[in-house]
């Protein structure tokens, strides 16, 4: 029969036996991340020796980057400067609320909604197309319909004006993060501004393209910004949103129900469209696990509220400070770890990337191998060693044990 000092030493034995079987392997991966051959060049394995020029990320996002398709060769998206001049100022959709007046004709005069099929229908003229138009070829329609009806000899004086505009629906797809169908420009009773209305020249910025391109979740860092194509009415135009990233006012046209954004990819990711813009997420919501402890329960392991908001352009490493991974005495950090489970949103696979913290906090090239964090994304932080070591003993049952 073993004493309990004979106890005591085998068990540290088997402690030393199983905290010698060193750190787990590095998560296996289907795309070509240790290379730099995946959605991020970031995502690639950190190296070990200087023969690499260092802070090499951005150029390796780039090389892989097919060429702008709304750029001409001197740089300029002539073809999209032409369809945001067709389609720039107020454009009426269905549902927009339009008041009437002509001179003081009370027959006329009024409130009118336009139409499910787009049409403004007053009493005794033929309807109007509405869908699409400004507010001045209403105008000059019902001008021309009350002369040839015999209602009046020569044009009156009409105004039009959009008293309030009415919630739209538009597909959007391609480079962004949530492709659907999105509705936008509404607002719930306790947001209508009466006096505005009353004004008249009922003005919205809720219904432009920015706004239905950050719907989406915002434009994915792979998104071509040049060539962002808006399909109405049987018409394509291509449109050029790169000014936002460049400083210049952007192309933002407003949308109409019915109309269709298609936002294309350059393949490649742009470390340039990492920031906030109107047009991308408006933060990243990361899902994170941090336990120094295995939970025995949901309520002790805060499952449901394991979730932090970050700010668009987020690093991993800042995200793990931001987490609690960090910190504490430097004896037991120095083995940390955390993992960053993520998604090639082009092609759908999932990526796992694994770092060391003291390493990456201590390395000169870190940017090159600190990714991005995007929507969705999820971060787990492994304990130290000397954590694992006292786990162990408790589960041998050391803790509280000495030599008899």
């Amino acid at each position: 029969m073993l004493t309990k000092s004979s106890r005591t030493y085998c068990a540290s034995l088997c402690v030393a036996a199983l905290t010698a079987c060193g750190s787990a392997p590095s998560p296996e991966n289907l795309p070509p991340v240790k290379t730099g051959e995946a959605y991020q060049a970031q995502y690639r394995d950190p190296q070990t020796s200087g023969s690499e020029p260092v802070l090499m990320s951005e150029q390796m996002n780039a090389a892989s980057c097919r060429p702008y398709l709304g750029l001409t060769g001197d740089g300029a998206g002539k073809g999209g400067a032409l369809a945001a001049a067709s389609l720039r100022g107020e454009r009426l959709s269905r549902n927009d609320l339009i008041d009437v007046r002509i001179g003081e004709d009370d027959t006329f005069n009024g409130s009118y909604v336009v139409s499910r099929d787009g049409l403004l229908k007053l009493p005794f003229l033929p309807a109007v197309r509405a869908q699409g138009r400004s507010p001045s070829q209403i105008e000059a329609d019902l001008a021309q319909f009350l002369v040839e009806d015999g209602f009046y000899t020569s044009a009156p004086r009409i105004s039009v004006r959009v008293a309030d505009y009415a919630s739209v629906s538009v597909a959007v797809s391609g480079a962004v993060f949530e492709p659907h169908g999105v509705e936008i420009g509404g607002k719930s009773a306790d947001q209508i501004d009466s006096a505005r209305q009353a004004a008249l020249g009922a003005s919205t910025e809720a219904r432009n393209l920015s706004a239905a391109l950050r719907s989406a979740g915002g434009v994915r860092p792979d998104a071509d910004l040049s060539a962002i194509t808006l399909y109405r009415g049987g018409q394509k135009y291509q449109l050029d949103l790169t000014g936002v990233f460049q400083g210049r006012n952007m192309v933002d046209v407003m949308l109409l129900s019915g109309d269709e954004v298609v936002v294309p990819s350059r393949l490649c990711f742009q470390d340039g469209l990492m920031r906030p813009s109107p047009v991308s997420p408006p933060g990243v919501s990361l899902f994170m696990s941090n336990l120094t402890q295995p939970a025995t329960s949901n309520a002790s392991s805060a499952i449901g509220r394991s979730v932090r908001e970050v700010p668009y352009g987020t690093r991993f490493m800042q995200a793990v400070f931001d987490t609690n991974c960090v910190g504490g005495v430097r004896a037991t950090s120095a083995h940390r770890s955390a993992l960053l489970f993520t998604r090639d949103p082009i092609t759908g696979v999932s990526i796992v990337i694994e770092r060391s913290i003291e390493d990456q906090l201590r390395r000169a090239d870190r940017d090159d191998y600190d990714p991005y964090v995007l929507p969705g994304d999820s971060i787990a932080c492994y304990d130290s060693g000397v954590t694992n070591v006292a786990d162990v003993a408790r589960v041998l049952g050391l803790v509280g044990v000495g030599p008899r």
